[in-house]
């Protein structure tokens, strides 16, 4: 189509989101419409079926482009690299219904207000909407802008005081109706596909349309046996496919079907609060939330009260979190961007179930409806699961190049028969027959069945070993997977954290740590308080529930939570306050307990939580806890520890993960919920660090190792602290003894100074010094005086990684070459760090236990969840097992699998072409093969081969290497063509060869002698007449050889095919592949040297004096062994290839190798200490990138 468009024409739907598409406008043309049903008809369905497969080309033959606002047809493109093709009718929505009930007119106050989207969709005076709907999302056209807008949330632009002010006393029953209409109903509806939908759409692929073309034509020439064997692999083969859909649509259909069934407290303006069914839920609806276990029908911002929620769901974590609502406030800034924290605290999520709504004093909790249907994140994931992102395999791409070589092959030679057999003077209809019979033959109709057997025993295999896979297509990529990410809590490490010790600190610095494996209890102290105090617990059916931290944390102190009751009077203190007190095993305590009044619940984002409570009998107070350098800095400089750096260095460094807590005395003439939290927290007192243990699970290192040493790079994407991921990653092997860590830091720009970013060397060993001087990061000059057999790792924190691809982007990719430990990422981040690393032609695996990792398990290549949580449903691979074990099995079954996929591609088009240049050298002669001649080959030799060749499992060692990822690459093309060139030698020698032998006649019926008695004059037996004339048209000394040369030269090419060591199982621990072998060469010799009259009249065959016989059993050892000797010594000669890319100088063309030899030249990276080049004027040079965990020698050959 090009650029060049009318203007309004072109433009993009969801712009700079995941999701972006390229939107064209056309109208329908009358004249074109006839036109295309015209050639529907004359080409029986034939063109339909091309629409169908191409919905670009539909919209081109029948309309023409127009502008987007007078489209009645829409063309979308999606702006990735596969430039995906959809065509949506556009459609209307009319408002005129409305006029009766609410007496909707085109000056009616409610659609006057052109700021809201609903209105500026509303075409005056018709009063319709203009809408197509894309991947379950509406989009209405915004008459205002002129373009198709998303609808079914809140608009972005709101202000928090807009929000308060328009929502919260509800909609109208009028504004209600007007947004059910345009907006649609608040579900997410996933049909389970019936499976004739499935059927008739895995039916029309183009490959089954072409069997069911062979099928016909079979028939027609009384050739039922195989196309009834074809039919019956087909089905199987359609029928699992199918199966696999439908249990994938039940299972999802499953996670949805209660969602569309709540009933909700609705408060509308006028007429008060009503249950209402959660479908006619929209966008600005006021809900109101009562009692606990309440299911989330939607997105909704929290306006009044605070909720406690289980979002397990979405993040795999069944954490209660704490929302609160959203603030109230005089700019006029976005809600979202108001407050340096997150705003996803104050948002409800669909899916999730509110455990706990808390009313602020005699208020009610109330949240304004967000998001309805598939805007809301529940409907976000069901879509990401209902359109996954295409896989780019090349593989699927060559697939395609291969048939379409196959279809050009059969071209020729159909055109070859046509030539022969009307100058010959054959009848036309055989003639058609004879030519289209040649497609039949060059394009193998079993090659997906025999791929599909391969997919099922791999799956079968993975399954055996507790690995459940959604999407066996994937499996084939998993054998080409270089680069592994790895979530690091539940994933590497244990889930649960061991509470280790604490370390208290006074005006005289940290005193010894208190161990709490010695029993003894912790005495009473600012410090024990805030322990007991300091959490997001709950109390929900008696059980103290929430995040594992703060559990093992209160357990520690011996106290017990309760709720307050009604008559619990306390000045300051509400009812129902969770209230936490000393039990009877905890250390003598001044206080009878602690009353929890507000809180600021933790966030990822600040990295701190902080807590108002009262003391029963005592004063207020606040505590907070966090991230040590975050905490440090809200406190008094002076109660900061001067050995603080140093201390904490000492426990991250050793792998434990530690937390601050500081405390202050609070004014009782405060209002607690007025408290703006900048006053809260501030000034306050440093009381200590709690020391956690997050030991690794027994099997990461060890499968660690196994991947390294495969040359497989690991990569570690973790929310925790830095230093204690880089420290999991020395431990845990990701990096080895001798590699240097490089901590980069970047930093955002300020008003004064732009965007920084510096290289510091992290310092391997513990420090000694303890005195004011930072030895959290040393920088040592002699790291680099040998380098260049040296190696080193980036690590960087989630906000560095968005500073660097923001305003470092060209650094990026230099970064990703070496980068290994990212730490305090955001889902959102992983996501694009996947995908950032999938952009240097990285095959990228993530492996995570479903917390915070659901859409970096979808962005890769190869996604495999730890965990059976609903948020893992996307990823296309689910480990039973909860360890890292997985990973390297997935790809060595992943080899096996692709290596078992080029086997077959190669049998394939090798049977092909020796049954496809056999019957041509027949076809000179206008003989062919019988009908059971072609049994024989398809049924019993090829068919079983095709089963039974895919049964090698496995091989139990990781090699250094990958398999070739590529059909269109020089070893596996030389060895195709070298043995086609092979088998047409031999076929032409026997062809030309037998017609010279002194007993040849082309009228003779038999050439040998039984019991010295010619046999020469053997008549048929009394058949019908037809039957035996037709076998006449076969019988020939030529098609008895070409037949005996091409079916026992499949066998042999079965067995030179069969791979084996480095990524399968030896071929002869495939049993029943060898013992299929025997079978078939032992029936094939039996046939050769038998002289059963009877049978050979059956099979077509002539009788050949036993010289002739031999020479044929020559030839095929003499194929035999040439076949042999070239795969052995040169196709699969790995050495010899790296050789020949040496001397022709070859390199690969992948983004990470093309990177990674710009920076072994680059003697000025890494650029240690940018900030301060004179501190190390040397610390640059002769530095060259050498990593022998990430080098690879597997570059496509």
């Amino acid at each position: 189509m090009g650029n060049h468009f009318e203007k309004g024409q072109h433009a993009l739907l969801n712009e700079g989101e995941e999701n972006e598409m390229e939107i064209f406008g056309y109208q329908t043309h009358g004249c074109r419409k006839a036109l295309c049903l015209a050639g529907s008809i004359f080409s029986f369905g034939i063109l339909p079926l091309v629409f169908y497969w191409k919905p670009a080309w539909h919209v081109w033959a029948n309309c023409v482009p127009c502008s987007l606002q007078e489209a009645d047809v829409v063309l979308l493109r999606t702006t990735d690299e596969f430039q995906t093709y959809s065509r949506k009718n556009v459609m209307w929505i009319y408002l005129s219904a409305l006029n009766s009930a609410i007496g909707l007119n085109p000056d009616h106050p409610l659609i006057t207000d052109e700021e809201c989207l609903i209105n500026r969709a509303i075409r005056k005076p018709e009063l319709k909407v203009r809408y197509i709907k894309v991947q379950k999302i509406r989009y209405v056209w915004n008459n205002l802008e002129g373009q198709f807008q998303k609808i079914g949330s809140l608009e972005d632009w709101l202000s928090s005081a807009k929000i308060h002010l328009k929502f919260g006393s509800g909609l109208t029953r009028e504004e209600q109706e007007i947004r059910r209409l345009i907006c649609g109903p608040n579900i997410i509806d996933v049909e389970i596909t019936p499976i004739w939908k499935l059927l008739i759409k895995e039916v029309l692929n183009p490959f089954y349309i072409f069997q069911l073309f062979s099928v016909c034509l079979w028939f027609s020439e009384d050739y039922k046996e195989y196309a009834f064997a074809i039919i019956i692999m087909s089905t199987i083969s359609i029928a699992l496919t199918v199966y696999d859909l439908r249990v994938q649509s039940v299972k999802l259909y499953r996670l949805v079907e209660a969602h569309n069934r709540i009933t909700i407290p609705v408060c509308a303006r006028k007429a008060g609060v009503e249950e209402l069914e959660s479908r006619f839920l929209v966008p600005g609806d006021l809900l109101v939330l009562t009692g606990n276990k309440v299911q989330m029908p939607c997105d909704a911002i929290l306006l009044d009260g605070s909720c406690v929620v289980n979002e397990g769901m979405l993040t795999g974590e069944s954490i209660p979190v704490t929302k609160t609502p959203l603030p109230e406030m005089d700019s006029s800034v976005p809600w979202k961007t108001q407050s340096e924290a997150d705003y996803k605290r104050h948002i409800l999520f669909c899916g999730t179930e509110v455990i706990q709504a808390k009313g602020a004093s005699s208020r009610t909790v109330r949240a304004v409806v967000l998001q309805t249907g598939f805007n809301t994140a529940k409907g976000d994931l069901v879509r990401s699961i209902l359109y996954p992102k295409p896989m780019n395999f090349k593989l699927y791409r060559d697939a395609i190049r291969f048939l379409l070589c196959l279809v050009g092959t059969a071209t020729i030679g159909l055109i070859y028969t046509l030539c022969v057999y009307i100058l010959s003077g054959e009848d036309p209809g055989e003639v058609v027959k004879k030519a289209l019979d040649v497609i039949t033959i060059a394009v193998p109709p079993a090659l997906p069945a025999a791929l599909t057997t391969g997919i099922i025993y791999a799956q079968r295999r993975l399954k055996k070993r507790g690995i459940y896979c959604i999407s066996p297509q994937r499996i084939n990529v998993c054998g080409q997977l270089n680069l592994v990410c790895f979530d690091k809590t539940g994933t590497l490490t244990r889930e649960g954290l061991d509470l280790w010790g604490v370390m208290p600190c006074d005006k005289n610095g940290f005193q010894e740590v208190h161990s709490f494996a010695s029993g003894r209890a912790l005495p009473w102290g600012p410090l024990c308080a805030a322990m007991a105090s300091c959490h997001s617990l709950i109390l929900l059916d008696e059980t103290i529930q929430g995040d594992p931290l703060d559990l093992k944390m209160f357990e520690a102190t011996n106290w017990e939570m309760a709720i307050s009751e009604d008559n619990f009077h306390i000045k300051g203190v509400p009812a129902h306050a969770m209230v936490v007190k000393p039990s009877k095993t905890a250390s003598q305590v001044p206080v009878e307990g602690i009353a929890i009044l507000h809180q600021f619940p933790f966030s990822s984002a600040l990295q701190r939580m902080t807590v108002i409570v009262q003391e029963m009998g005592g004063g207020r107070l606040v505590f907070m806890k966090g991230a040590p350098e975050k905490v440090a800095s809200f406190c008094q400089p002076e109660t900061v520890p001067a050995n603080f750096v140093s201390e904490l260095q000492i426990y991250t460094t050793q792998g434990f993960r530690v937390i601050a807590l500081a405390y202050k005395k609070l004014e009782m003439d405060h209002h607690t919920a007025a408290l703006m939290r900048d006053k809260v927290e501030a000034d306050l007192i440093f009381l200590g660090l709690l020391i956690l243990e997050n030991r690794l699970k027994e099997e990461t290192k060890p499968v660690l190792e196994e991947l390294i040493s495969a040359r497989i790079r690991t990569v570690m994407i973790t929310g925790d602290n830095l230093q204690t991921a880089v420290t999991v990653a020395r431990n845990s092997g990701m990096v080895s003894e001798g590699q240097k860590v490089i901590l980069i830091e970047a930093s955002e720009s300020t008003g004064s100074s732009s965007a920084s970013i510096s290289w510091k060397l992290v310092e391997e060993k513990k420090p000694i010094a303890y005195g004011n001087q930072d030895n959290y990061i040393n920088i040592r000059e002699e790291v680099f005086d040998n380098s260049r057999e040296e190696s080193y790792h980036f690590a960087l924190s989630g906000k560095s990684f968005q500073v660097i691809s923001q305003h470092f982007s060209s650094l990026l990719p230099k970064i990703l070459i070496n980068g290994t430990i990212f730490a305090r990422m955001s889902p959102g981040q992983k996501s694009s760090l996947v995908e950032e690393f999938q952009k240097l032609d990285y095959f990228v695996g993530m492996c995570g236990d479903g917390a915070n990792d659901c859409g970096a398990l979808k962005m890769a290549h190869v996604g495999i969840s730890l965990s059976e949580q609903e948020a893992s449903v996307a990823s296309p691979f689910t480990s039973k097992t909860p360890n890292i074990e997985c990973v390297p099995q997935l790809i060595k079954e992943g080899r096996a699998a692709l290596v078992t996929s080029f086997c077959m591609f190669k049998y394939m088009a090798l049977y092909s072409m020796i049954q496809y240049v056999g019957v041509l050298l027949l076809y000179w002669e206008t003989n062919s093969l019988s009908n059971y001649q072609f049994l024989f080959q398809d049924l019993a030799i090829t068919t079983l081969i095709g089963v039974t060749m895919n049964l090698n499992g496995a091989y139990p060692k990781l090699v250094p290497f990958r398999p070739v990822g590529r059909l269109i690459s020089p070893p596996l093309l030389l060895s195709v063509i070298f043995n086609i060139l092979l088998s047409l030698a031999m076929q032409i020698v026997g062809f030309i060869l037998v017609q010279r032998q002194p007993w040849y006649n082309k009228e003779m019926h038999s050439a040998c002698t039984v019991h010295n008695k010619s046999i020469s004059n053997i008549t048929m037996p009394p058949t019908a007449p037809e039957n035996a004339g037709s076998n006449e048209d076969f019988r020939s000394f030529e098609n008895t050889t070409i037949w005996f040369l091409g079916t026992i030269n499949c066998i042999i090419v079965a067995l030179i095919f069969s791979k084996g060591k480095p990524f399968r199982q030896p071929t002869y621990k495939n049993y029943i592949f060898v013992l299929v072998l025997i079978v078939q060469l032992a029936v094939c010799l039996f046939l050769l040297f038998a002289d059963i009259p009877d049978l050979y009249r059956r099979l077509d065959l002539l009788c050949t004096p036993v010289l002739w016989r031999g020479c044929i059993v020559i030839m095929l050892s003499c194929n035999f062994i040439v076949s042999l000797f070239v795969e052995e010594a040169i196709i699969e000669n790995r050495a010899l290839w790296m050789m020949i890319k040496r001397f022709f100088g070859y390199q690969s063309k992948s983004q990470y190798r093309i990177w990674h030899r710009a920076l072994a030249n680059d003697p000025t990276w890494p650029p240690l200490d940018q900030m301060s080049p004179s501190n190390l004027p040397e610390c640059g040079r002769d530095v060259s990138y050498s990593n022998p965990v990430f080098e690879s020698n597997e570059e496509q050959l």
